[in-house]
């Protein structure tokens, strides 16, 4: 059967009377009859069951409902009219209102059921399987609550592993990475240690081939004594059994094993001999290498001599041929107008002056030159000029071995101007520096630098060592302008002690030992953050303006604004040797908090006299609680002029002891 030819019962309740009228309509419900139940039970305005609600629809004629109105059933309008009367009676935040709205519409699905006769069957059965369907859904969730709630505990517990694992892979990153840090400083080490141990296996390889060849020489030695006493021993054996009458007969085995040695000593030593040809074919012996490499290093000094000679004498000759270009055009239109007008005084000549600016580098600067040529006329500027150039090319002479004379200057005669440039002095100073330093870490109690210099001239220049210290000392005194000249030149004349120098030294290495500690990915660089923290690490005195300063001071050196800043580059020298700006800063910074801390010791001890040691420790302790106690004996012997353990009970003048202390690297001690 289609779709089309099924016939559906009509969804009205009809009545039929005893005389075959018409069938009316009676669906209507009063909205007073409907009251929620619960178990199937009614309240007792509600009659017991859709039948009674039915029989209660007023009978009253109706007029016939034709196809195609638009009017809705009067059960239809009731039924809406009490589930929406029900639904607004329900509190919407209440508990499970979800469920009571369901049980609303499970009552009028009910009543509408029990309505319509004709559909009750299937309509009861589509009820009871979603009935059945929500109850075990009921079911499921009642069984997932508990899961659900498991499941949230779990949760967090989950997350609360992500956040240790995490912290603890946080700990875990920072250790790897210290570990990585000491690993690091081992594998340094280590290579270190194997750059030592290879130094020794090359010297005892040389000490070896050198004991190799005297047991060489002793076993050919020895060879020639068995073979000499062994041709004695035959000339008697001869002599003797020719003043036998009878002879003995050789034993042939003896002579053939005999032999038979020989021939075996006679194949080694052709194969050693093979192979001592092959190893030393191109060897040159030790002697022949040093007199060569002597001769090398005395051709090299002869000729950077000769070199600088040469730049002196052309740099004399480009003087003179400038100042002569220069006056000759003006002397020879004089000359002509002498000629021409005679001695007509109408006539005035204006003769060109030299730039003497351009004889500044003969005369040791522009500021000298100044002083020299300031208030002198033409002719007394060129008698100075003439008296420094000649001065230059003339000797030294000796000032003689009196006591009074440094030890590192006491000659006699003529000494020959090396005319040492800025670029050789600093080479030389800092050559002087370097072997000064092994001997202090040698010897407990070092040379004074005088006679330090004076022994370190000698050893190196022999028979010339006059002529490098008179040159040198004039080399000093006319660049007293570089900073790191004038400090040895201080230190070489008392003015300001050695332990500056090495203070300046060792700042500088920590420093950058610092630098390179920070540098974890030892590319050479480092962040303008970690450079900071890096500067702070190894200065944690300075202040906040300082580390600015300093961190300023190292962007505008390299020329960067990069987030990276190369603190090795900071580390180079220009082409004089000289540092460049940002350690010149740090020096610069060093020396103005090493005055302060002087001022602060001046103002602890202010009003008295004289101070002995106890005093002054006293005031040291005072202004810098943290200082150990070997440093301030090492700054008390300093202010007192005698050793650590000669200390006594002595009281000097306040001013001396504070005069010493700020030539010295006393600095303030930082917190352990």
């Amino acid at each position: 059967m289609s779709l089309k030819e099924l016939q559906l019962p009509p969804l009205l309740h009809f009545e039929s009377n005893s005389r075959g009228s018409q069938r009316h309509f009676t669906g209507r419900i009063s909205r007073s009859t409907f009251i929620k139940t619960k178990g199937g039970e009614t309240s007792s305005d509600l009659s017991s069951g859709p039948a009674e609600v039915t029989n209660q629809i007023v009978q009253k004629p109706r007029e016939k409902i034709h196809h195609g109105s638009l009017a809705k059933p009067r059960f239809l309008e009731q039924l809406e009219c009490h589930l929406k009367r029900e639904l607004e009676a329900l509190d919407t935040h209440g508990p499970k209102v979800q469920e009571l709205r369901l049980q609303v519409n499970q009552e009028v699905f009910g009543y509408l059921i029990e309505e319509f006769k004709t559909y009750k069957p299937i309509l009861s059965a589509i009820k009871n399987e979603y009935d059945i369907t929500l109850a075990h859904l009921r079911e499921q969730i009642r069984d997932l609550l508990p899961l659900r709630a498991k499941l949230v505990l779990v949760s967090e517990q989950c997350e609360k592993r992500i956040l240790d694992l995490k912290v603890q892979e946080r700990d875990e990153i920072r250790d790897l990475k210290q570990e990585c840090q000491r690993l690091q400083h081992v594998i340094t080490s280590m290579r270190r240690q194997q750059s030592d141990l290879q130094t020794k296996v090359d010297h005892l390889k040389e000490d070896l081939a050198a004991q190799y060849q005297l047991y060489r020489d002793e076993r050919d030695a020895r060879k020639l004594l068995i073979i000499r006493i062994s041709t004695m021993d035959s000339t008697q054996d001869t002599e003797h059994d020719d003043n036998n009458e009878e002879v003995g007969p050789e034993d042939p085995m003896v002579v053939k094993m005999a032999l038979q040695v020989c021939r075996e000593d006679l194949a080694k030593a052709r194969v050693e001999l093979n192979r001592l040809e092959v190893e030393y074919s191109d060897v040159v012996p030790r002697r022949d290498w040093d007199n060569l490499n002597r001769m090398h290093e005395e051709t090299l000094m002869k000729l950077e001599t000769l070199n600088t000679d040469f730049d002196q004498m052309k740099s004399e000759y480009d003087t003179l041929l400038e100042v002569h270009r220069q006056s000759a055009p003006a002397v020879l239109p004089s000359n002509q107008s002498v000629l021409q007008h005679g001695s007509d005084n109408e006539h005035i000549v204006t003769t060109p002056r030299p730039n003497w600016e351009q004889c500044s580098e003969i005369l040791g600067g522009s500021e000298r030159c100044k002083e020299l040529f300031e208030g002198q006329s033409s002719q007394k500027k060129l008698e100075i000029l003439l008296q420094a150039m000649n001065g230059q090319n003339e000797f030294f002479i000796g000032l003689g071995t009196s006591s009074d004379v440094p030890v590192y200057l006491q000659y006699d005669g003529k000494m020959k101007n090396l005319k040492l440039n800025k670029t050789d002095v600093i080479k030389v100073i800092k050559d002087i520096w370097r072997n000064k330093t092994i001997e202090n870490e040698k010897n407990d109690s070092p040379r004074d630098l005088q006679v330090f210099l004076h022994s370190h001239l000698v050893e190196q220049y022999t028979d010339k060592a006059g002529d490098w210290a008179y040159s040198l000392m004039e080399s000093i005194q006319n660049n007293l302008k570089e900073d790191f000249i004038c400090l040895f030149n201080d230190i070489l004349t008392g003015k300001v002690d050695e332990s500056i120098y090495h203070g300046q030294t060792q700042l500088l290495s920590h420093l950058l030992k610092v630098l390179i500690q920070s540098d974890i990915t030892q590319c050479g660089s480092l962040t303008v953050l970690e450079f900071s923290e890096a500067l702070k690490k190894a200065f944690p005195l300075k202040s906040d303006q300082d580390i600015e300063e300093l961190l300023v001071a190292a962007q505008t050196e390299l020329r960067s604004n990069r987030v990276h800043i190369s603190y090795q580059t900071l580390y180079t020298e220009d082409t004089d040797g000289r540092h460049k700006e940002f350690l010149n800063l740090v020096k610069k910074q060093s020396t103005a908090e090493r005055l302060r801390y002087i001022s602060e010791l001046r103002a602890q001890l202010e009003g008295k006299g004289e101070v002995d040691a106890e005093h002054l420790r006293t005031a040291f302790k005072t202004i810098n609680p943290s200082l150990d106690s070997e440093t301030l004996d090492w700054y008390l012997s300093v202010a007192f002029k005698t050793k650590e353990c000669e200390l006594q009970a002595q009281a000097l003048n306040t001013e001396v002891v504070l005069q010493r202390l700020s030539v010295a690297n006393v600095k303030r001690a930082g917190p352990e």
